[in-house]
């Protein structure tokens, strides 16, 4: 990031020199925001200024900013959401996190923004988030494509990286963060990551920089499974949920997984992914969970193709 002055940076500022390591354009870019019914507000990068075809949601922890790198190698307008209590969307009082109820916002958003069914990719979370919205309403969808993310991934693989990621929600500077998150395999280049931290961070009044969205706040309330025996009338439902695998039977476009090759999708969930799901397509890429910022180019290549084959 030392190439632009501290003053001068903007949610824009990195787009220009990741479009000249691709050898891209810089398409338009503005932010949305939708005011929803319940007095939230969900927001968007809307990138290109031709009716959009592509849709993006990222993962937990994550933000529209994700698919920044991906969109500039696809060269299609695209629609990149901020999932509610993520980026500059609002966060939900009652915490849930879990596919079914974030994507009546997105259906509200792919409702008020775009004119035609979407080539909707979800990653991890957002993939559960879109296989709920590919069945709750499949005039809005044309082509499914999961981010390494099934129902039956093993909690204590996945899921439990993420909760043991968001155990340290703030640090003394961007660099601490940025170092989390490359350990962890979260992330492409150091100056990739960087760029991600910096677009996912704020600063306190107190100086330390800490994740802006709800989860990092959240995780392991989220990602823990109620204790055995516990007494509890309300537990927090978890971002897996319950309905994950009823959804994905129930979507009637063309649905591809892909899986990383590091990521959280293990040999036993794509096998019971292919067993439940025959009709659906398995792709394989190198990279590690976030393949929108490990892979960004083989990622947008499939987008694309699916984009022109299912395109009228």
């Amino acid at each position: 990031m030392s190439h632009v002055a501290p003053e001068e940076i903007t949610e824009f500022s990195f787009l220009a020199g990741q479009a000249r390591a691709l050898g891209a354009e810089v398409p338009s870019v503005r932010r949305l925001t939708l005011p929803l019914p319940d007095g939230r507000t969900l927001s968007a990068l809307r990138f290109g200024d031709e009716p959009i075809e592509v849709a993006l949601l990222h993962g937990a922890g994550l933000n529209a900013h994700t698919w920044d790198t991906t969109v500039l190698a696809l060269g299609r307008p695209a629609l990149a959401i901020d999932l509610a209590g993520h980026g500059d969307s609002s966060w939900r009082e009652d915490a849930d996190y879990t596919g079914r109820t974030l994507a009546a916002d997105v259906v509200e958003a792919l409702r008020a923004w775009t004119d035609r069914p979407q080539v909707l990719v979800g990653q991890s979370l957002g993939g559960l988030t879109a296989a709920a919205i590919a069945a709750r309403a499949p005039e809005l969808v044309r082509e499914l494509i999961v981010v390494d993310i099934t129902p039956g991934v093993d909690q204590s693989v996945g899921p439990a990286a993420l909760r043991e990621f968001y155990r340290v929600v703030d640090a003394a500077d961007l660099d601490e963060l940025v170092d989390r998150a490359q350990q962890f395999g979260f992330g492409g280049s150091r100056e990739d990551t960087a760029r991600g931290v910096f677009l996912n961070t704020r600063v306190r009044a107190d100086g330390r920089v800490e994740w802006k969205h709800h989860f990092a706040h959240i995780a392991a309330r989220l990602l823990d499974a109620p204790p055995a025996g516990s007494d509890s009338s309300a537990p927090a439902p978890t971002i897996l949920g319950e309905h994950g695998w009823a959804d994905l039977d129930a979507v009637a476009a063309p649905l591809t997984l892909v899986r990383a090759a590091h990521g959280f999708v293990s040999d036993d969930a794509e096998r019971e992914f292919r067993t439940r799901l025959p009709r659906a397509r398995v792709l394989h890429l190198e990279g590690s969970h976030n393949l929108q910022e490990t892979a960004p180019t083989a990622l947008a290549e499939i987008i694309r193709s699916e984009a022109d084959s299912t395109g009228s």
